[in-house]
Protein backbone atom coordinates (compact mmCIF):
# COMPACT_ATOMS: atom_id res chain seq x y z
CA UNK A 1 0.00 0.00 0.00
CA UNK A 2 1.32 3.34 -0.82
CA UNK A 3 3.35 4.83 2.14
CA UNK A 4 3.70 1.40 3.69
CA UNK A 5 7.28 0.55 3.09
CA UNK A 6 6.71 -3.13 4.88
CA UNK A 7 5.07 -5.12 7.42
CA UNK A 8 6.46 -6.85 10.24
CA UNK A 9 4.99 -9.25 12.82
CA UNK A 10 6.94 -11.10 14.89
CA UNK A 11 7.37 -12.68 18.62
CA UNK A 12 11.33 -12.93 20.22
CA UNK A 13 12.39 -14.39 23.30
CA UNK A 14 16.13 -13.93 23.02
CA UNK A 15 17.02 -11.66 20.35
CA UNK A 16 18.28 -8.77 20.64
CA UNK A 17 18.49 -6.05 17.90
CA UNK A 18 21.67 -4.33 17.75
CA UNK A 19 21.90 -0.82 17.64
CA UNK A 20 20.66 0.70 14.06
CA UNK A 21 18.59 3.10 11.81
CA UNK A 22 16.15 3.05 9.48
CA UNK A 23 15.00 5.13 6.30
CA UNK A 24 11.33 5.22 7.48
CA UNK A 25 9.47 5.71 10.53
CA UNK A 26 8.20 2.72 12.61
CA UNK A 27 4.98 2.34 13.83
CA UNK A 28 4.89 -0.13 16.50
CA UNK A 29 2.40 -2.05 18.41
CA UNK A 30 3.28 -4.28 21.65
CA UNK A 31 0.46 -7.25 21.60
CA UNK A 32 2.65 -9.15 24.43
CA UNK A 33 5.83 -8.41 26.93
CA UNK A 34 7.73 -5.43 26.50
CA UNK A 35 10.42 -4.02 24.91
CA UNK A 36 13.52 -2.19 26.19
CA UNK A 37 15.14 -0.12 24.02
CA UNK A 38 17.91 3.04 23.51
CA UNK A 39 16.50 5.68 21.06
CA UNK A 40 19.26 8.17 20.06
CA UNK A 41 21.17 7.70 24.10
CA UNK A 42 18.16 7.72 25.44
CA UNK A 43 16.26 4.61 27.24
CA UNK A 44 12.70 3.44 26.68
CA UNK A 45 10.23 1.04 27.22
CA UNK A 46 7.67 -0.52 24.73
CA UNK A 47 4.46 -1.91 26.74
CA UNK A 48 1.34 -3.20 25.77
CA UNK A 49 -0.67 0.34 26.30
CA UNK A 50 1.33 1.98 23.84
CA UNK A 51 2.20 2.79 21.02
CA UNK A 52 5.53 3.54 19.55
CA UNK A 53 6.80 5.44 16.67
CA UNK A 54 10.79 5.74 16.05
CA UNK A 55 12.07 8.51 13.66
CA UNK A 56 13.98 7.60 10.50
CA UNK A 57 17.81 7.61 10.73
CA UNK A 58 17.63 8.06 14.40
CA UNK A 59 20.38 4.98 16.17
CA UNK A 60 17.84 2.48 18.07
CA UNK A 61 18.69 -0.88 19.27
CA UNK A 62 15.86 -3.56 20.95
CA UNK A 63 15.37 -6.32 23.00
CA UNK A 64 12.76 -8.31 25.50
CA UNK A 65 12.20 -6.62 28.74
CA UNK A 66 10.96 -9.62 29.95
CA UNK A 67 12.14 -13.57 29.75
CA UNK A 68 9.13 -15.00 27.81
CA UNK A 69 9.97 -12.27 25.60
CA UNK A 70 7.82 -10.04 23.56
CA UNK A 71 5.10 -10.40 20.40
CA UNK A 72 5.18 -6.85 18.44
CA UNK A 73 3.78 -5.68 14.73
CA UNK A 74 5.09 -2.88 12.70
CA UNK A 75 4.37 -0.57 9.84
CA UNK A 76 7.44 0.73 8.56
CA UNK A 77 6.21 3.93 6.99
CA UNK A 78 7.81 5.91 4.17
CA UNK A 79 9.88 8.68 5.55
CA UNK A 80 7.47 11.48 3.62
CA UNK A 81 4.60 10.11 5.17
CA UNK A 82 5.06 11.84 8.19
CA UNK A 83 6.51 15.60 8.50
CA UNK A 84 7.87 16.89 12.15
CA UNK A 85 9.31 15.89 14.94
CA UNK A 86 8.69 13.72 18.39
CA UNK A 87 7.54 16.45 20.71
CA UNK A 88 6.69 13.59 24.32
CA UNK A 89 9.18 10.62 23.05
CA UNK A 90 8.11 8.01 21.17
CA UNK A 91 6.10 5.77 23.16
CA UNK A 92 2.51 7.44 22.49
CA UNK A 93 -0.53 6.42 25.01
CA UNK A 94 -3.22 7.24 22.62
CA UNK A 95 -5.85 4.86 22.82
CA UNK A 96 -7.80 5.16 19.75
CA UNK A 97 -4.68 5.23 18.01
CA UNK A 98 -3.47 1.94 19.06
CA UNK A 99 -6.73 0.78 17.88
CA UNK A 100 -7.05 2.28 14.71
CA UNK A 101 -3.24 0.58 14.05
CA UNK A 102 -4.65 -2.63 14.93
CA UNK A 103 -7.83 -2.67 12.50
CA UNK A 104 -5.01 -1.34 9.55
CA UNK A 105 -3.11 -4.51 10.28
CA UNK A 106 -6.29 -6.75 10.45
CA UNK A 107 -7.55 -5.00 7.05
CA UNK A 108 -3.83 -5.78 5.65
CA UNK A 109 -3.93 -9.59 6.32
CA UNK A 110 -6.42 -10.49 3.59
CA UNK A 111 -6.04 -8.94 -0.22
CA UNK A 112 -8.77 -7.24 -1.47
CA UNK A 113 -9.73 -4.96 0.75
CA UNK A 114 -7.48 -1.86 0.09
CA UNK A 115 -9.98 0.85 0.18
CA UNK A 116 -10.40 0.11 3.84
CA UNK A 117 -6.82 -0.33 4.49
CA UNK A 118 -6.34 3.00 2.77
CA UNK A 119 -8.85 4.89 4.58
CA UNK A 120 -7.89 3.60 8.08
CA UNK A 121 -4.03 4.68 6.89
CA UNK A 122 -5.67 8.02 6.27
CA UNK A 123 -6.88 8.42 9.84
CA UNK A 124 -4.01 7.10 11.31
CA UNK A 125 -1.22 9.88 9.14
CA UNK A 126 -3.78 12.79 10.82
CA UNK A 127 -3.89 11.26 13.91
CA UNK A 128 -0.03 10.83 14.61
CA UNK A 129 0.34 14.64 13.14
CA UNK A 130 -1.46 15.82 16.02
CA UNK A 131 1.38 14.06 18.20
CA UNK A 132 4.26 14.83 15.81
CA UNK A 133 2.84 18.74 15.59
CA UNK A 134 -0.22 19.27 18.26
CA UNK A 135 0.41 23.40 17.21
CA UNK A 136 -0.66 22.64 13.69
CA UNK A 137 -4.56 22.52 13.37
CA UNK A 138 -5.78 19.90 11.37
CA UNK A 139 -6.47 20.27 7.71
CA UNK A 140 -9.67 20.25 6.16
CA UNK A 141 -12.32 19.80 9.36
CA UNK A 142 -15.69 19.50 9.26
CA UNK A 143 -17.72 18.10 6.17
CA UNK A 144 -19.75 18.97 3.42
CA UNK A 145 -22.79 16.74 2.20
CA UNK A 146 -22.09 17.48 -1.52
CA UNK A 147 -18.44 16.01 -1.60
CA UNK A 148 -19.94 13.37 -0.23
CA UNK A 149 -22.68 12.87 -2.75
CA UNK A 150 -19.79 13.61 -5.31
CA UNK A 151 -17.58 10.63 -3.71
CA UNK A 152 -20.78 8.03 -3.14
CA UNK A 153 -21.32 8.91 -7.62
CA UNK A 154 -17.92 7.88 -7.81
CA UNK A 155 -18.37 4.18 -5.74
CA UNK A 156 -21.71 3.99 -7.86
CA UNK A 157 -19.53 4.39 -11.02
CA UNK A 158 -16.80 2.01 -9.86
CA UNK A 159 -18.01 -0.94 -7.82
CA UNK A 160 -15.97 -3.91 -9.88
CA UNK A 161 -13.20 -1.76 -10.80
CA UNK A 162 -12.49 0.18 -7.24
CA UNK A 163 -11.23 3.21 -6.19
CA UNK A 164 -8.19 4.40 -4.32
CA UNK A 165 -8.74 7.24 -1.99
CA UNK A 166 -5.79 9.16 -3.60
CA UNK A 167 -7.46 8.94 -6.82
CA UNK A 168 -10.64 10.08 -4.98
CA UNK A 169 -8.78 12.97 -3.03
CA UNK A 170 -7.48 14.16 -6.61
CA UNK A 171 -11.01 13.55 -8.58
CA UNK A 172 -12.16 15.85 -5.95
CA UNK A 173 -9.90 18.35 -4.99
CA UNK A 174 -9.80 16.84 -1.59
CA UNK A 175 -8.11 15.83 1.29
CA UNK A 176 -8.28 12.13 1.76
CA UNK A 177 -9.34 12.23 5.25
CA UNK A 178 -12.27 15.23 4.87
CA UNK A 179 -12.95 13.18 2.01
CA UNK A 180 -13.54 9.68 4.56
CA UNK A 181 -14.79 12.37 7.48
CA UNK A 182 -17.72 13.96 5.08
CA UNK A 183 -19.03 10.98 3.59
CA UNK A 184 -19.36 8.98 6.85
CA UNK A 185 -21.06 11.88 9.12
CA UNK A 186 -23.51 12.20 5.43
CA UNK A 187 -24.36 8.22 5.07
CA UNK A 188 -23.42 7.01 8.08
CA UNK A 189 -20.83 4.24 7.30
CA UNK A 190 -17.55 5.08 5.61
CA UNK A 191 -16.87 4.75 2.28
CA UNK A 192 -14.98 1.17 2.12
CA UNK A 193 -17.59 -0.14 3.87
CA UNK A 194 -20.27 1.44 1.76
CA UNK A 195 -18.10 0.12 -1.59
CA UNK A 196 -18.49 -3.25 -0.03
CA UNK A 197 -22.05 -2.99 0.51
CA UNK A 198 -22.82 -2.55 -2.87
CA UNK A 199 -20.08 -5.22 -4.43
CA UNK A 200 -22.60 -7.48 -1.90
CA UNK A 201 -25.35 -6.11 -3.62
CA UNK A 202 -23.76 -6.40 -6.91
CA UNK A 203 -23.10 -9.75 -6.11
CA UNK A 204 -26.33 -10.91 -4.65
CA UNK A 205 -28.03 -9.79 -8.31
CA UNK A 206 -25.29 -11.88 -10.54
CA UNK A 207 -26.36 -14.96 -8.19
CA UNK A 208 -29.97 -14.51 -8.89
CA UNK A 209 -29.42 -14.40 -12.52
CA UNK A 210 -27.27 -17.82 -12.39
CA UNK A 211 -23.67 -17.42 -12.36
CA UNK A 212 -21.54 -18.85 -10.31
CA UNK A 213 -19.97 -17.33 -7.16
CA UNK A 214 -16.35 -17.64 -8.18
CA UNK A 215 -17.78 -15.56 -11.66
CA UNK A 216 -19.73 -13.51 -9.70
CA UNK A 217 -16.98 -12.66 -7.10
CA UNK A 218 -14.53 -11.71 -10.31
CA UNK A 219 -17.57 -9.66 -11.88
CA UNK A 220 -18.17 -7.61 -8.45
CA UNK A 221 -14.70 -6.77 -7.34
CA UNK A 222 -14.16 -9.13 -5.04
CA UNK A 223 -10.11 -10.33 -5.22
CA UNK A 224 -11.90 -13.98 -5.59
CA UNK A 225 -14.44 -16.47 -3.81
CA UNK A 226 -12.86 -16.36 -0.56
CA UNK A 227 -12.84 -13.01 -0.09
CA UNK A 228 -16.77 -12.64 -1.53
CA UNK A 229 -17.65 -15.35 1.00
CA UNK A 230 -15.89 -13.69 4.04
CA UNK A 231 -18.04 -10.30 3.53
CA UNK A 232 -21.21 -12.25 1.77
CA UNK A 233 -21.57 -14.20 5.29
CA UNK A 234 -20.78 -11.12 7.43
CA UNK A 235 -23.39 -8.93 5.60
CA UNK A 236 -26.18 -11.59 4.32
CA UNK A 237 -25.92 -14.54 7.14
CA UNK A 238 -24.97 -17.65 4.65
CA UNK A 239 -22.28 -17.95 1.76
CA UNK A 240 -22.52 -16.91 -1.80
CA UNK A 241 -22.68 -21.01 -2.37
CA UNK A 242 -25.86 -21.48 -0.06
CA UNK A 243 -27.42 -18.47 -1.62
CA UNK A 244 -26.87 -19.66 -4.90
CA UNK A 245 -28.16 -22.94 -4.43
CA UNK A 246 -31.60 -21.84 -2.48
CA UNK A 247 -32.16 -19.86 -5.76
Amino acid sequence: MPGVAEVLHARFVEHAYPLHTHDTWTLLLVDDGAIRYDLDRHHHDAVAADVTLLPPHVPHDGRAATRAGFRKRVLYLDAAVLQGHLNAGPNLRDVPLRERIHQLHESLRQPGDELEAQSRFAFIRERLTVHLQPSISQAAEGSSARLAVRLRELLDANIPSGLSLADASDCLQAHPVHLVRSFSQAFGVPPHAYLTGRRIDHARHLLLRGQSPAEAATASGFYDQAHLTRHFRRYLGTTPARFAAIV
